[in-house]
């Protein structure tokens, strides 16, 4: 779910962040607090969302081009602290909405979390107040489980997608999410927490 992944970035350092407290030996703080603005909560195609900078390995450079309004640039090697689950992770999250297509799901920092109704466990329909219940028998038996809102749940990764940026969204459409991860919960000790 989490990882390291290394990157190597050419950095632009605003003249106001260089000044002589940085030059004496803080020059990573500043870079530091440069690299959290440009990557921090954004989603990187194929790597994941960034979780945080985990440490600078090495700064080269500082090079003043012709042009840059006096932006220092260095060549910077870090580490991203990174969230992007593997196929086949089980994960617990919270169902954050529920619609005629599925739940969404939530991790508190990550909801574009989708478990389509294809996916649900069987027989599964959508009660009269719009959530979903699995009806499920034993003998004569039959029992009513509802996957109620803000209810935890454990699901299972079918995929991560890394979508294109479209180039015209009309307005009355969903927010594009650059990321989006299906799981499903049609198997053993998957669906909500309290059920097992």
């Amino acid at each position: 779910m989490f990882y390291l992944s290394q990157i190597e970035q050419n950095l632009k350092m605003p003249p106001h962040l260089l000044r002589p407290s940085l030059l004496d030996g803080e020059l990573e703080k500043g870079i530091k607090g440069e690299l959290e603005k440009l990557f921090l909560d954004k989603v990187i195609t194929n790597m994941g969302l960034c979780i945080s900078v985990y440490d600078i390995q090495s700064v080269e450079g500082g090079f003043i081009f012709p042009g840059d309004d006096g932006c220092a640039t260095y060549k910077v090697r870090c580490r991203l602290v990174m969230f992007q689950p593997f196929v086949g992770e089980i994960i617990v999250g919270k169902i954050e909405s529920c619609d005629e297509f599925g739940l969404q799901v939530s991790l508190g920092f990550f909801s574009d979390i989708r478990i389509p109704e294809r996916f649900m466990v069987q027989p599964c329909h959508r009660g009269e107040d719009g959530i979903w219940v699995w009806q499920f028998k034993v003998d004569q038996e039959e029992f009513q489980y509802s996957l109620d809102i803000d209810e935890e749940i454990r699901f299972r990764v079918a995929s991560v997608k890394y979508p294109p940026i479209p180039v015209e969204q009309s307005e009355n459409s969903k927010p594009f999410s650059p990321m989006e991860i299906t799981g499903y919960i049609n198997g053993d000790g998957l669906g909500l927490v309290s059920w097992w």
